[in-house]
């Protein structure tokens, strides 16, 4: 599956979820998601996101809230992972993934009394905002090889003249 419609997919579960135990198994869908993009970057992906690529590949790995029964029953969506169209705009859905993920578990972490899910949130929380910072580093560093002339132009329509505007002069 390619890896916007991935992340999407992950989007729409996390917002489905209901109850602690859903919300955590969808947080760590999300982290796994995170993981194999990072990875096939890392292996495939521009040069000067390699590096970041890498480590968002392996945040998380080895975590036993992967073992979680709901998590195992429909099996770890990153395996789906087909491609990637396009970079950037993989990247931005992976960063609202995240966010998303990690607010939901703010929310578990509240309103838990248990103190091994409350850890276990701390621990998918700290998971969520590295692989966050890691994917707006690579957003940061592909916003950086945008040549300046395109970067500053109004919109897309800038430097582009129209009948209209070639029939009033410059």
């Amino acid at each position: 599956m390619e890896a916007e419609r991935l992340i999407e997919v992950g989007r729409r579960a996390l917002a489905g979820s209901r109850g602690a135990l859903d919300v955590m198994a969808e947080a760590w869908q999300a982290q796994a998601v995170a993981r194999a993009i990072g990875s096939r970057l890392a292996a495939c992906g521009p040069l000067e996101l390699r590096s970041e690529a890498r480590a968002l590949g392996e945040i998380g790995a080895g975590c036993s809230a992967l073992d979680h029964p709901s998590v195992l029953s429909g099996g770890a969506r990153a395996a789906q992972l087909s491609g990637m169209a396009e970079v950037r705009p993989t990247l931005s859905a992976l960063a609202l993934l995240l966010s998303e993920a990690g607010i939901a578990l703010v929310g578990v972490a509240c309103d838990t009394g248990e103190d091994n899910l409350y850890w276990q949130c701390i621990e998918a929380m700290d998971a969520a905002d590295e692989s966050l910072d890691r994917v707006h580093g690579m957003l940061r560093r592909l916003s950086e090889r945008v040549p300046e002339r395109e970067r500053d132009r109004d919109g897309p329509y800038d430097g582009i003249r129209g009948p209209a505007a070639s029939a009033a002069g410059p």
